[in-house]
């Protein structure tokens, strides 16, 4: 195959692929230790799921008879395994590498083996032989036939070599980049796993801590609703105090039953985003993390994502495949020089055998196609503009999104604080507004009032909890180190608010 074909070969696979992609990346810096997590030391959890289910041709996992309790790690870990995007990554990892075989079988030796044995039966007449013309010179007796039948039996070894073909050897290295982007592509799709079930657990959890604030609640007014109705019965208390208590009540009962919905739904988003039946039941192990992270200063941070941000190296890499395919565009112009020939023995089936080869060399010189590699190497012109301006865009928008996430960590620690000082004061107003509705000071007005503020609080504090959280997750996504280090930015300390 010559330079331009495979030039064009590996254009459409690569453009198939959607990217332009040997080496593997790490998802460490250079030259820094890294934090051993359990993410990154303890393989996938493996949990018992029920029979499989045979639907049309395909097989689908069942949910397993018991729930499967898991902690985030856990999450995260099975996700990496069973995640439907990142086999599919995984297979594009495959078929690039077969990519770079293909370009390297233009460049080695190409030798193959051919045997052969036949039978043939040839009419000397038909092809103008006249057994007259030479009879006067035979030997007496002799006679000549024109149907001849003969077996022949041939085998050899035949080498075809290049010796010059720059466009080949340009090709090859473009493949090479072109695996690297693949495997940028590969972790930045692992990065995008990560992020999303952590945030889908992170939201399960608050969900569970929802659902105790609200059966809290709930037992809190039904029993101030008790008290009430004793009251009234036994003249002491109003209606209206009655009616009041059971009003509240009622409203904590849909609280609830929207939070058990919530969480029932995120539930099965949090099964799907793991790669599990979505009807299988799950227990969360985990509390709701909390901890203040130390941030990087910005010009660190930026530093740090530079080698760290996959969508940048994989731009990069396809920045680098499409500079040596304009550079194999211009060799096209070049003459290739390659050297081919066989040796071989060829006789008759039951006779003598003798050897036999060929030696040629040849130079392939590209006449009249100035068009065509005008053409590719202003398409790939075209492609290495926009890749710049590409990296440029996403360098800028790096620099925004850090600041963002930065800012987004600031904000909600704080909201964080607030609200967890102003549940502390919304439970001691609580207790203070119920000794005195026991004392028979106050009607239930201002106990009910307390509880709507605690409930209040409470669903703050939940809520921004969460956002703190995910916040710190998205900046770890932003740096580039969500992977290895989601743990760090959540922090060891887990506690319930």
């Amino acid at each position: 195959m010559t330079g331009t074909g495979l030039l064009k070969k590996h254009g459409a696979v690569i453009a198939a692929l959607g990217i332009a992609l040997s080496m593997h990346a790490s998802d460490a810096l250079p030259n820094a230790p890294q934090p051993q997590t359990a993410q990154t030391a303890a393989a996938a959890p493996t949990f018992q799921l029920g029979p499989v289910a045979h639907i049309g041709k395909y097989d689908v996992p069942r949910p397993g008879p018991t729930p499967l309790r898991i902690s985030l790690d856990d999450a995260v870990r099975y996700a990496l395994e069973n995640s439907t995007s990142i086999k599919i990554q995984k297979q594009n990892v495959r078929a690039i590498g077969g990519l770079q075989l293909t370009a390297l079988n233009a460049l080695i030796p190409s030798l193959s083996f051919h045997a052969q044995t036949s039978t043939q039966e040839v009419n000397l007449a038909a092809m103008g032989f006249d057994p007259s013309t030479v009879a006067p010179l035979l030997p007496p007796g002799v006679v000549l036939h024109t149907i001849v039948k003969y077996d022949t039996t041939s085998a050899q070894v035949n080498l075809s070599q290049s010796l010059f073909n720059l466009p080949a050897f340009e090709v090859f290295k473009a493949s090479k980049s072109a695996a690297a982007t693949v495997n940028y592509n590969y972790l930045l799709n692992r990065g995008d796993v990560v992020q999303r079930v952590a945030t889908q657990y992170l939201r399960t959890l608050a969900d569970v801590e929802a659902i105790r604030n609200a059966e809290a609640q709930l037992k809190s007014d039904t029993e101030l609703t008790r008290q009430s109705r004793e009251s009234h019965e036994a003249g002491v208390g109003t209606n209206l105090d009655y009616l009041r208590s059971r009003v509240e009540m009622q409203t904590r009962e849909q609280e609830l039953v929207s939070a058990q919905a919530d969480f029932a739904r995120d539930k099965i988003a949090l099964a799907r985003a793991m790669g599990l039946p979505a009807d299988q039941e799950l227990e969360l192990s985990d509390a709701i993390p909390y901890a203040e992270i130390e941030q990087l200063p910005l010009d660190q941070a930026m530093k740090v994502a530079e080698v760290r941000r996959k969508d940048l190296l994989s731009l990069e890499s396809q920045l680098r495949t499409a500079v040596l395919q304009r550079k194999a565009v211009a060799y096209e112009r070049l003459p290739v020089l390659r050297v081919s020939g066989f040796y071989g023995v060829l006789g008759e089936t039951k006779g003598l055998y003798h050897g036999v080869f060929t030696a040629q060399a040849g130079l392939d010189f590209p006449i009249f196609e100035e068009a065509r590699i005008q053409g590719d190497k202003q398409m790939a012109d075209a492609q290495i503009h926009a890749l710049n301006d590409r990296i440029r865009g996403l360098r800028v928008d790096m620099e925004e999104q850090i600041r963002s996430a930065k800012l987004d960590v600031d904000s909600y620690r704080e909201l964080a604080r607030v609200a967890r000082s102003n549940v502390e004061l919304a439970q001691e107003a609580l207790l203070q507004t119920q000794d005195r509705y026991h004392a028979g000071v106050e009607d239930d007005l201002p106990v009910v009032q307390a509880q709507a503020t605690l409930a209040d609080a409470q669903a703050k504090l939940i809520a921004s909890l969460f956002q703190y959280n995910q916040a710190k997750i998205a900046l770890a996504r932003a740096i580039g180190v969500i992977e290895t280090q989601y743990q760090t930015y959540l922090g060891k300390a887990c506690v319930t608010p």
